[in-house]
């Protein structure tokens, strides 16, 4: 069924039903754009929540190790290729739904415009044919009827007696002229109307209808674009669903991977001091006079631990790790040794290479100066001699912190059997224990970070700019000073990236 056949003279509501399909068009392509909009802030604030509760810093690193805070951070991450998969869908329909039904709208409103724009001049021709028929028409009436009128005068005057023929005669001819110039239009006016008939015969089966059915085309083509636009509405969502599903696993599996039994036994690894526990008091018999030496300690070993809740300041680590719990300075000895150890192959392989180019360079004195490499290969060597005394320091002290865990455990064993002294000693060593992990530091002062600073050197921590911090230690010349971060996290940073507050 064909517009142009069937709705031939419904002109206005052609024109109101493309311009209604038009509208609609336009309605859904606003509609999707604020789906897009909708979505992407959404991947915005995916983002935002993923960044604000992820791990920063070096003390968030090292809870990262256990399993929990690791599963944490992995869903985390997962929901960020989550937001990202959902500013995808944003992208897709901004570009395979918005762009292009929008470029479709602005074609189609250009063709429907051309389209009326036809059919209103075809009328208008029409309608200018017409109003010129009419205007011969009316021409051809009064002819005729000046005609009439000129023959009836001509046949009264002929009837008259005392008329000329001279008279009569001029009265004939003036009624035939009339007459024949009536003709005239009578003919013409046949012609126009056949002209007109044509026309108009044309236009409403010819003109007309092939602009028509050229609307109808255009609204076809208009819905099945819409149709489309409806269909890639879900299938740019049903594409990422698969990567979404993953997301969702993923984000299932970092709950299965938790194992608290890890979890606490790396807590115990990480921690353990390495002390035994105290003996038994021994029962001190007064009644035979005995004065004890030291009463009060060897009743209660554990009385002189110090519970300091300031302390202004704290002495600085040892080289060695003699201020640590004997398990603890085991391991920070091994770490240092194992740094040291990579630190000396580096350079070991640096000296090698350089021995390497000073013998091609004198073999082939055109590619270099063998001289000049004599400064590197020094400053080499004297870095191999340094590492090499460094290790084997370090190695000494290990040494020594694995004899005396095995002397300080054998003694413990000893002190189940008597020996005030012993407990006496162990409560020593309990007591500089607690000075390093129980004593609270007052803060000497708050700052406000004009900078953002990251501290990849040992002994610094990481700021950011705008960041409140506690001051913990004055810069004493050197313009570096110790400060505390909420997190609990303490270094040093420079001081001319903070401000004091007074």
């Amino acid at each position: 069924m064909d517009w142009g056949t069937d709705l031939w003279d419904q002109n206005d509501v052609i024109d109101k039903h493309t311009q209604s399909g038009l509208d609609l068009l336009e309605r859904y392509i606003k509609f999707v754009k604020e789906r897009t909009e909708i979505e992407q802030n959404y991947a915005k604030q995916l983002r935002n929540l993923t960044k604000k509760y992820s791990k920063r810093g070096s003390k968030d690193e090292q809870d990262c190790k256990f399993s929990n805070h690791a599963s944490f951070q992995e869903i985390l991450n997962e929901l960020n290729d989550y937001a990202g998969q959902r500013e995808l869908i944003a992208e897709n329909m901004m570009a395979k739904i918005c762009d292009k039904l929008n470029k479709d709208l602005q074609d189609l409103k250009q063709e429907r415009k051309t389209h009326l724009s036809d059919a209103k001049k075809a009328q208008q021709n029409l309608e200018s044919s017409f109003k010129h028929l009419e205007s011969i028409k009316k021409r051809f009436a009064k002819e005729w009827a000046e005609a009439d009128k000129a023959t009836q005068q001509a046949e009264k005057i002929e009837s008259e007696a005392n008329v000329t023929k001279s008279d009569v005669d001029k009265a004939k001819n003036n009624a035939l002229a009339r007459t024949r110039a009536a003709e005239d239009c009578r003919n013409n006016y046949a012609a126009e109307l056949q002209k007109y008939n044509k026309e108009q015969n044309n236009f409403y089966y010819t003109e007309i209808p092939l602009i028509f059915n050229k609307l109808q085309d255009m609204e076809e083509r208009r819905i099945r674009q819409l149709a489309e636009g409806y269909c890639l509405f879900s299938d740019i969502e049903k594409n990422v669903l698969s990567i979404i599903s993953k997301c969702l696993e993923g984000i299932a599996a970092a709950g299965t991977k938790i194992d608290e039994k890890k979890d606490s036994k790396l807590l115990i690894e990480q921690h353990k001091s390495g002390f035994e526990r105290p003996a038994d008091v021994e029962f001190e018999d007064y009644s035979h006079g005995v004065k004890p030496s030291n009463s009060e300690s060897s009743l209660n070993p554990l009385k002189g631990r110090k519970h300091k809740i300031f302390k202004k300041h704290k002495p600085p680590p040892a080289e060695d790790f003699s201020h640590l719990p004997p398990e603890q300075r085991k391991k920070k000895l091994q770490a240092k040794i194992e740094d040291i150890t990579k630190e000396l192959t580096k350079e070991q392989d640096q000296s090698e290479a350089l021995d390497k180019m000073r013998g091609v360079y004198e073999q082939n004195p055109q590619m270099g100066d063998a001289q000049s490499l004599e400064p590197q290969i020094t400053q080499t060597n004297q870095n191999i001699g340094r590492l090499r005394g460094e290790l084997a320091k370090y190695e000494t002290w290990l040494s020594e912190a694995v004899g005396v865990e095995d002397s300080l455990h054998t003694t413990n064993n000893n002190s189940q059997f008597g020996g005030t002294a012993t407990q006496n000693s162990l409560g020593n060593d309990y007591t500089e224990f607690d000075d390093e992990f129980e004593d609270v530091e007052s803060p000497v002062g708050q700052c406000t970070a004009l900078y953002t600073f990251k501290g990849n050197s040992a002994g610094t921590i990481s700021i950011t700019e705008g960041e409140q911090l506690s001051v913990m230690e004055q810069d004493k010349g050197d313009g570096w000073m110790r400060v505390l971060r909420a997190n609990g996290e303490e270094g040093y940073i420079p001081t001319s990236y903070v401000r004091v507050t007074p």
